[in-house]
């Protein structure tokens, strides 16, 4: 499918285009939502543990639910749900200051979560369907990349409101929220409304021959978690970074995305989804067993930073299910893939932040075993999948199972 348009007013005004500026509009809010979480909570709201495994459970709740999408979709197009979406994003994260207490930092965290999560629901499906397949990793990394420079210019701003400029947080989560609201708004004005490629079905499902594709999610989601609950709650927890300093891990890792993205995703599309996945995996296990035993914090930082490196990699699980799927499936997939993803990730934060309190390391070793069984499933990926040859583990069954 190619991404031009049938009438577009210029070459800037075409889906491509579309996504990589929605794609930048969500740091603006996630990043300083996610940047000054750990302080924020710590300090305001005396979180220990235990509370933040629950808010991060509670935060994935919105993206376990992901699957109806497709019911929404029977009243909105996708392109409208994207743009909506980013609304509530950044109307969520703009409120947070405000409600310095668990319970308050629960009730915004769901607002925030049920923008975002919807948002990276249809911008999936979105890319999915408006890509070509030959060049779906490289554009995504471009999004990526897009996202990550985004993120750099959120962290670069939050290093100055708090080191030079004194402001508090409830003044930088408004200018983090309303940028990304800014921006909503801009998109649906400034872009028309494309149609779609191919009529998606508007109803859940599962496929037998797309099983890889929902385990390797599943553990994904797993893996995502033991990052972004506990590792940076490690370096807040353990080896007392401020603000500024979790910033600056932020915008390295932004700038390391934003140079390495887009050679990854034509890495992936040189190399295949198998052999890049299989790297991931093999990576991951050291990186986590490497933080269960870490005791200095410069070598903490280090492992913060490789680990963010390998994210950019989990392309591939997107473009291995683009080559094997149906087109008409891609928007219902799209929805209960991040379903799957969240499974783990709603039950694994509060589980984990309780056995954090007894001992952070094996929280991590148990990253790594997660790690380990993904490296597992990566080796029944073929080197060219396709309809009809999906997984290397056997012939997969061809039939739909319709979701209760």
């Amino acid at each position: 499918m190619s991404t031009e348009t049938t009438s577009p007013r210029n070459r800037w005004i075409q889906p491509e285009i579309l996504l990589m500026l929605m794609a930048a509009s969500v740091p603006l809010s996630f990043a300083t939502w996610q940047t000054l979480l750990n302080n924020f909570a710590i300090e305001s709201a005396a979180f220990t543990g235990a509370e933040m495994g629950m808010l991060q459970s509670i935060r994935e709740i919105p993206g376990f639910l992901a699957f109806a999408v497709v019911l929404v979709l029977l009243l909105l197009q996708e392109q409208t749900l994207a743009v909506l979406a980013l609304l509530l994003l950044g109307i969520g994260t703009a409120v947070t200051g405000f409600f310095p207490s668990v319970l308050g930092l629960y009730a915004t965290t769901v607002i925030m979560s049920l923008g975002y999560h919807y948002f990276e629901t249809v911008q999936t499906s979105l890319a999915l369907q408006w890509i070509d397949k030959k060049r779906t990793a490289e554009v995504l990394a471009k999004i990526l990349a897009v996202g990550s420079l985004a993120s750099i210019v959120t962290f670069a701003l939050i290093w100055l409101a708090f080191d030079f400029a004194g402001l508090s947080y409830q003044l930088v989560y408004v200018l983090g929220g309303g940028l990304t609201v800014v921006v909503a708004l801009a998109c649906w004005r400034m872009f028309p409304h494309y149609p779609e490629k191919v009529r998606q079905h508007k109803k859940m499902l599962l496929r037998r021959r797309y099983w890889l594709y929902y385990l390797l999610t599943f553990m994904s989601g797993a893996r995502r978690q033991i990052f972004i609950v506990f590792a940076g709650f490690l370096m807040v927890e353990k080896f007392g970074y401020e603000v500024s300093e979790i910033a600056v891990l932020f915008f390295i890792n932004a700038g390391i995305n934003v140079v390495l993205a887009p050679r990854i995703g034509r890495l992936i599309g040189k190399i295949g989804e198998r052999r890049s996945l299989l790297f991931e995996y093999v990576g991951l296990i050291i990186v986590f067993v490497s933080y269960a035993f870490v005791e200095n914090a410069t070598v903490a930082a280090g492992l913060y930073v490789i680990d963010h490196m390998f994210f950019a990699l989990a392309i591939a699980i997107k473009t291995y299910f683009q080559k094997i799927a149906d087109p008409a499936d891609i928007a219902a997939t799209a929805g209960v893939g991040f379903t799957i993803n969240h499974i783990a990730a709603v039950v694994i934060p509060v589980v984990f932040g309780l056995l954090w309190l007894s001992s952070p390391a094996l929280v991590f070793l148990a990253g790594a075993a997660m790690a380990a069984v993904s490296l597992v499933l990566a080796f029944g990926v073929p080197l060219h999948p396709e309809p009809g040859n999906e997984t290397v583990f056997g012939k997969s069954a061809a039939a739909s199972v319709p979701a209760e």
